[in-house]
């Protein structure tokens, strides 16, 4: 074994038990039911469960500091993390809630208008991270060969994934519309890093949207995420960035500006941006918060607007408060106070606005109701799904059962086999064979992508790894 290999393969304190720390309190489930207990289809429609099968666990009690002490500076996928940081999600299924809004990409496809098209595409790229909003949680790294498929008949899509690589960690994704209208696919790589009191989380890779009757393709990447108080104080999240979508037809391109929280919080969630054509002009102002929704509005117009506020408002020098120092590695961030809701300009379009959580959304991980479903097993459903899919990991299925327990057990006992399997093939010098995704270059950007190979809805699973 290399040094990589046993920086990688690790287990130090950071693979401590969590026994005796984390508790599930079943006294305020507020709702919270067994696993499939759903109400019956109507109209030939699948109901999905609106809750998970236990609460939330605490983590109050949890020592962040002793695991996170030795990770400053590094790539935390590198790291085997306790459970207690965790959600009862694989990564897969986070990227799988890309898909939450996918009626936006739906709705582009009508449009006539290459301009009305990116409007549509510019608020589903923002929707796309929307369900990050207070989820604090970390999902599930996947296993080396490991899958997600999701089939919403009632959203008009299907969707595979794979992990295609394990160091570095990379995930494929495919989905394709049910009515051809659309084909959505990419490769992500997520980088995180630990900053003593943050957790940085830069989702690299090219994400790709086809819409089939327009012959377009628009190609962009996500935002970085952050996490703050991750040692000490009240966890919060930003995402910041600039996104460019490129419409790789017409040459038009959508620039969002996803604002970092700035002094005094006042940016905190907003998202500014404008789509020009080929020659630069703009053509369209968009405007909003990740948390809350899109607007959209002519640039005469809004320039209008700018010009009467700022005859209104006289010129404002914002000081310091002498008293106020910039916080020490051992404080807590302040989290910014909670910001007027947007201002809407008159005459601007709404594009998109945010679903309403559950009611209970705080004892599920601060799922949304799209999210609450992705990892449901429905009876009869292990007989059609891949082996690999993540709705079959023990370790992730034990957790959303409120076993902690067995989940931190189960999980060491999955990476340990991973290990074993590595090992095993670099004995036979035998290299990792991916099953739905190969290696190859976008077709639009040129970059390296992992490409869908096809014949994974044919249901040939003989062959699959055997990983759980």
């Amino acid at each position: 074994m290399n040094g990589d290999e046993e920086f990688f393969d690790a287990v130090t304190e950071t693979n401590q038990r969590v026994t005796g720390v984390i508790h599930v309190d079943t006294s305020q489930s507020n709702g919270i039911g067994k696993a499939g207990e759903r109400p019956p289809q109507e109209n030939g429609i699948q109901k999905h469960r609106t809750c998970l099968p236990a609460p939330m666990f605490t983590r109050t009690d949890f020592s962040v500091w002793s695991i996170l002490k030795r990770c400053i500076g590094l790539e935390l996928s590198k790291i085997t993390m306790p459970i207690a940081f965790n959600e009862p999600l694989s990564f897969l299924q986070r990227i799988t809630e890309y898909m939450e809004h996918v009626y936006l990409v739906h709705k582009a496809s009508r449009q006539p208008q290459p301009l009305d098209r990116m409007q549509c595409i510019a608020a589903f790229a923002v929707s796309a991270v929307a369900s990050q909003w207070e989820r604090t949680g970390k999902p599930f790294n996947p296993l080396l060969g490991e899958t997600y498929e999701l089939i919403r008949e009632d959203l008009g899509f299907r969707f595979i994934s794979e992990q295609v690589s394990h160091h570095p960690p990379i995930s494929a994704f495919y989905s394709e519309g049910l009515h051809h209208d659309f084909l959505f696919h990419g490769s992500i790589y997520p980088k995180l890093k630990f900053w003593g009191k943050s957790v940085e989380a830069e989702p690299r890779g090219t994400i790709t949207l086809e819409l089939l009757r327009h012959n377009e393709a628009y190609t962009w990447t996500n935002p970085t995420c952050c996490v703050h108080n991750v040692i000490i104080g009240k966890l919060w999240i930003e995402q910041y960035g600039t996104v460019e979508i490129l419409n790789h037809r017409t040459g038009d391109k959508c620039v969002l500006h996803f604002k970092p929280c700035g002094l005094f919080g006042k940016e905190l969630h907003k998202v500014e941006g404008h789509i020009q054509d080929k020659n630069k002009r703009k053509l369209f102002i968009i405007y909003g918060k990740w948390t809350e929704g899109l607007w959209g509005i002519d640039p005469v117009a809004y320039e209008s607007f700018r010009k009467q506020e700022r005859r209104g408002d006289p010129l404002r020098k914002a000081k310091l408060d002498e008293g106020a120092e910039r916080a020490d590695s051992d404080v807590a961030d302040t989290v910014p106070a909670a910001q007027e809701t947007v201002q809407v300009i008159p005459g601007s379009r709404l594009l998109w606005r945010i679903n309403a959580r559950p009611s209970n959304s705080a004892q599920m991980y601060n799922f949304t109701s799209f999210t609450v479903s992705l990892n449901e097993l429905q009876t009869g459903m292990e007989k059609i799904l891949a082996p690999t899919d993540c709705r079959l990991r023990p370790d992730i299925r034990g957790m959303e059962d409120g076993n902690m327990d067995l989940a931190s057990q189960e999980k060491e006992r999955l990476e340990e086999k991973q290990r074993e399997a590595r090992r095993a093939r670099a004995k036979e010098e035998a290299e990792w064979q991916t099953r739905w995704f190969h290696q190859g270059r976008n077709p639009y950007t040129g970059t390296p992508d992992w490409l869908y190979a096809g014949g994974y809805f044919e249901r040939d699973f003989s062959g699959c790894p055997d990983i759980y």
